[in-house]
């Protein structure tokens, strides 16, 4: 028996706007996170795939839909085998399960299949590095979100807080010293196929428009990464508010969400803002240690489903290549 986890995430800052080639910031949420367990079956089983969490069980080569909840597990499964060389289907049984809630905005479809692909592979021979689990996931994040900016993928896979930009190498980000979130879940699906391509037609309908709003946000992603290298904590509320101003011009918040950030807000939040596709999901915080307890709570009693609360301590590590961050005009920030 193998058994592979994977954590949830949070987009700090830079959500649809990584899309269009601007950068976003993104953290593990150790919290939550899937579990994948595979076993060795009886000769002739073939590969049976039971998500105990959707009351699910599918045998790999069974007829299934594009839109059925196995699809996105068999393709998975099947990316791997194939980058493992296994062309006959092996005898195994593959349990999935999570705590990272569903279309919540956490990166739960990248967490199950980030888990699927570790525990296949280990069980089946291969360690494979994190780079390789991220480019294995990818193509599910497709069939989940129609266009993915890859960042799910990246992030759960490396488990570790990233810079992140479309079609360049990964940056893990130094943490200058640690801070705290509160995250809290409106209790509505996130419908992220939807809002991004939401998104997309209004950047075709109005493409200079969009673009300064993008523009706008990759601006403030980079002061926020400066901040958080620099252990300049405080500074970070003010862009998560500013962050979220410009979600909202582009229509991707929601009532829910606003009471949450707003509630947050007056229980001594020092920022706050939707975190991924918006229109439901989740909300985050930043908070001072004492105040967790507290914005958690008024969260909570503002109609959150749920509220967390997650650690990004300090990590300097870099995968794939060595990177300066750039010095910037403070005035910039």
């Amino acid at each position: 028996m193998t058994t592979a986890y994977a954590p949830g995430k949070a987009i700090l800052f830079g959500e649809h706007a990584v899309v269009y080639g601007r950068p976003a910031i993104a953290v593990p949420v150790t919290q939550v996170r899937a579990c994948a367990v595979v076993q060795d079956a009886p000769s002739g089983h073939g590969l049976l795939i039971r998500a105990q969490d959707l009351n699910l069980e599918h045998g790999i080569g069974t007829a299934v839909s594009t839109d059925d909840p196995a699809y996105p597990l068999e393709a998975t499964v099947r990316h791997t085998l194939e980058w493992l060389g296994i062309e006959t289907i092996p005898d195994l049984t593959l349990t999935v399960s999570s705590t990272v809630p569903i279309a919540r905005g956490l990166g739960s479809g990248a967490a199950i299949a980030t888990a699927i692909v570790r525990a296949l592979a280990q069980h089946l021979g291969r360690a494979p590095t994190p780079r390789e689990v991220s480019d294995l996931v990818y193509p599910t994040e497709i069939i989940h979100h129609g266009t993915p900016s890859g960042i799910d993928n990246t992030v759960v896979a490396f488990e570790q807080p990233v810079y992140f930009v479309k079609g360049k190498p990964i940056e893990t980000l130094h943490v200058g010293q640690p801070f705290w979130l509160v995250i809290g879940d409106t209790g509505i699906a996130s419908p992220t196929k939807i809002a991004v391509g939401d998104v997309r037609r209004g950047w075709e309908q109005h493409p200079d428009q969009y673009e300064a709003w993008f523009d706008h946000i990759g601006a403030i992603v980079e002061c926020a990464r400066e901040a958080i290298a620099a252990g300049e904590i405080a500074a970070l509320g003010k862009l998560m508010d500013e962050n979220q101003e410009l979600l909202e011009a582009i229509e991707v918040s929601s009532r829910e969400l606003e009471e949450l950030i707003g509630a947050a807000r007056g229980a001594g939040a020092t920022g706050a803002k939707l975190c991924g596709a918006g229109r439901g999901g989740n909300m985050i915080a930043l908070v001072a240690p004492k105040e967790a307890q507290a914005v958690a709570d008024a969260v909570r009693g503002a109609g959150a489903t749920n509220a967390i609360v997650t650690t990004v301590g300090a990590i300097h590590v870099v995968v794939g290549a060595t990177h300066e961050l750039p010095r910037r005009d403070a005035a910039r920030c």
